[in-house]
């Protein structure tokens, strides 16, 4: 029983294991095909995407205000109880002239059916309403590439600091087996008692050091791959690689700083945004004064009619009664205290604000601009600098090295030297991070 129970322990197990390795996916991206993939399947991509498809279903629902609408209606009617009208004198059959006579008028069951088809002719306000359901779509396609360029950014910093964490991690790693070696060549001096415990304590509190900085980059490695993962609409589980090099992604951007394009505000997408946002005050404003225009419509009606005193309507014999008219309603504005004039002048003044707040915005953008430009050139001086530092520390640390190795330097100066490594090294790969992420914000500008 025991064998049997462990048995299908066994096989439940396998069967769960193969079924999460069925649902979980694979990943192998380099930068440019993460940020194709998330332009397709990030959550805000997605989700801009239905507002546009919302927006045309709202532009279908104003135009189909001006066309025709057909509305069908039945009713029935049981007088169970008919109502009593009281005639003087008997009405046309005589009588006392001073007697009051009552008569029921109708059937105990009425049954009516119609059709009515309305239609408007003329309003001021349909026109405008026409122009306005445009500007609205146009406003969640312009949404929707603002998006796009927000999770392109996005994918950027996230790819990049997955890279960032990679590098750190090979770095430590490196500086790890090299401390680990001078540590215990230190003990051996230290044991011949050429040297003080002092230099070999120095060294191993620089080695913790750098063992804990070496579990901490190991744990934002997952958190980095975790946030690249989300911005990418992929799910956590899943697994993920990604195939640029950090060094590669800095050499291509930094060539890229050779050919920057001139900028062009137009082609921003907040300043088509701001645009579109004058555009709608401008019609807000055009609809305010059609209201002071006439509005004319028409509906027409085709409907039977039936009476009876017993419910037979479905009967063959049944008479039914046909019926049609046509009306038409013409609606003219005379005067309304100046109500009209009063939000009218608001809407100019709306209309007029969002004119100003065009101007500003084409203002800030461009001072954005140059602002982004200037960090994105000093972010290739800082790298530079950088490289050009790490050289120099490498080199010192070495030196410093050499002379602790033969008595000729303390162990105080060879832990600086080493810090001082440490630090520079972490320097540059920020640098080429800065390099990534400052064209990712100039591309966003250019609406790239």
């Amino acid at each position: 029983m025991i064998k049997k129970n462990l048995l299908f322990i066994s096989f439940l197990f396998f069967a769960l294991s193969a079924k999460a390795q069925e649902t979980s996916q694979s990943y192998s991206y380099s930068l440019d095909q993460a940020i194709l993939h998330a332009l397709e399947h990030n959550y805000s991509v997605i989700n801009a995407g239905r507002d546009i498809e919302a927006a045309r279903q709202k532009k279908w629902e104003t135009t189909a205000a001006g066309l025709p609408q057909i509305d069908g209606n039945i009713s029935y009617m049981n007088n169970f109880s008919l109502q009593q009208q009281g005639v003087t004198g008997g009405g046309p059959f005589g009588g006392d002239p001073d007697s009051i006579s009552t008569f029921a008028f109708g059937t105990k069951h009425n049954m009516n059916a119609v059709a009515t088809l309305n239609q408007l002719l003329f309003d001021g306000s349909y026109i405008v309403a026409l122009q306005a359901s445009k500007t609205y779509l146009k406003y969640y396609e312009n949404a929707k590439r603002k998006t796009d360029g927000e999770v392109k950014e996005m994918v950027v910093n996230a790819y990049g600091n997955v890279l960032l964490a990679q590098e750190s991690i090979a770095i430590l790693k490196k500086n790890k087996t090299t401390l680990e070696k001078t540590v215990a060549d230190t003990k051996e001096t230290f044991k011949n008692g050429l040297i003080e415990e002092e230099n070999v304590e120095q060294l191993q509190i620089t080695l913790a050091s750098v063992n804990s900085n070496l579990s901490n980059s190991t744990r934002l490695l997952d958190i980095a791959y975790n946030m690249l993962k989300i911005t990418l609409g992929i799910a956590i589980s899943d697994q993920l690689v990604v195939t640029d090099k950090l060094e590669s992604l800095t050499q291509k951007n930094v060539g890229a700083a050779l050919t920057q394009e001139v900028f062009n505000v137009n082609e921003n997408i907040d300043y088509q945004i701001a645009t579109n946002f004058q555009k709608q005050r401008e019609l807000e404003y055009k609809l305010e004064r059609s209201k002071a225009l006439p509005t004319l419509a028409a509906n027409v009606n085709f409907g039977y009619n039936s009476f009876a005193n017993e419910f037979n309507f479905f009967s063959t014999n049944q008479k039914w009664l046909d019926y049609s008219n046509l009306g038409v309603i013409l609606r003219v504005p005379i005067f309304s205290s100046f109500g009209y004039r009063a939000k009218t002048q608001q809407a100019k003044i709306a209309f007029d604000q969002a004119k100003t707040q065009l101007n500003e915005a084409e203002q800030k953008l461009k001072l954005q601009y140059a602002t982004s430009k200037s960090e994105f050139d000093f972010s290739i001086e800082e790298y530079a600098t950088a490289k050009s530092n790490l050289d120099l520390a490498e080199r010192i640390e070495k030196k410093q090295q050499i002379k602790f190795t033969e008595g000729l330097s303390s162990s105080f100066d060879f832990s600086e030297a080493q810090r001082q490594l440490y630090s520079t090294q972490q320097n540059f790969l920020q640098s080429m991070i800065n390099i990534i992420n400052k064209k990712a914000s100039l591309e966003k500008l250019n609406n790239k």
